[in-house]
């Protein structure tokens, strides 16, 4: 069933890995992609950390991946904004490695929310505090254009646990504003769109990998690529009876699919 798939993109949290533990069969899966000379990026929504984060997460974990081939939702809301404007100056809700991520696409960060600014963008913060939110509700309200890396509303721990994620910042912001943002990460298919660029392999020949229905398997959908669940993360097999939109394939793990390479 994979004899045409020339590009795989994998999600990370729950796909891979679950906190700082290797998923079983995630590390053979990668092994087998690279021996029979197929393509392999990894995308993630969690913008909390920039792309060099992963690079030494994943290095840790045992997979030695280049920086090229680590997409996250902070990278591709740097690309879309300096599309549109060059020279913005962005408020950040994020964490310092999403600063850090803009500032490597030469956007200008404001400090202060009496700047002139020409985005507003909402991260998955760890480090979220009153002012921020303050600020953004804000900006929001005085019309700034709002965009958000992410709608995930929880990221997937070991055993089973869960810690809020960007979605549950942005329902906040949308009790107090009424507003919601433009979402720039999956299932937006511009973070496919983005990964095509790099890789130069047509959807036909890509399929993506995740464990939610919501963001990954829509993704996929979105783009018009092969969608392939796995059961390692936040989804249950449970959940499939209610989801409108099917994924192509279901598999418990990478292990499964490493199998079937």
């Amino acid at each position: 069933m994979f004899k045409d798939i020339q590009c795989f993109i994998l999600d990370m949290d729950g796909t891979l890995y679950l906190g700082n533990k290797l998923i079983d069969g995630a590390l053979d899966f990668i092994k087998k992609v690279t021996a029979s000379n197929r393509l392999y990026f990894f995308l993630t929504n969690n913008s909390s950390k920039n792309s060099r984060d992963y690079q030494k997460k994943l290095a840790k974990l045992g997979i030695e991946s280049s920086i090229e081939q680590i997409i996250n939702s902070g990278q591709v809301t740097a690309d879309y904004i300096k599309k549109l404007q060059a020279d913005a100056t962005v408020y950040l809700v994020g964490t310092n490695s999403l600063h850090q991520e803009f500032q490597t696409a030469n956007l200008k960060i404001a400090t202060e929310r009496t700047q002139k600014i020409d985005f507003i963008v909402l991260g998955f913060d760890t480090t979220l505090n009153y002012q921020k939110l303050w600020d953004a509700h804000d900006l929001i309200l005085k019309g700034v254009p709002y965009l958000a890396t992410n709608p995930d509303y929880v990221c997937p721990l070991e055993n089973g646990k869960t810690m809020p994620d960007c979605g549950s910042m942005i329902s906040l912001l949308k009790a107090s504003t009424g507003r919601e943002p433009l979402i720039i990460g999956k299932p937006n298919p511009l973070m496919v769109d983005y990964v095509l660029e790099k890789s130069g392999i047509p959807k036909g020949k890509t399929a993506l990998i995740g464990d939610r229905l919501y963001t990954d398997i829509q993704t996929g959908i979105n783009a018009g690529i092969t969608s392939i669940l796995v059961l390692s993360g936040e989804t249950r097999e449970c959940d499939l009876k209610n989801c409108q939109e099917k994924p192509d394939y279901v598999f418990p793990d990478l292990k499964e699919i490493a199998r079937l390479l």
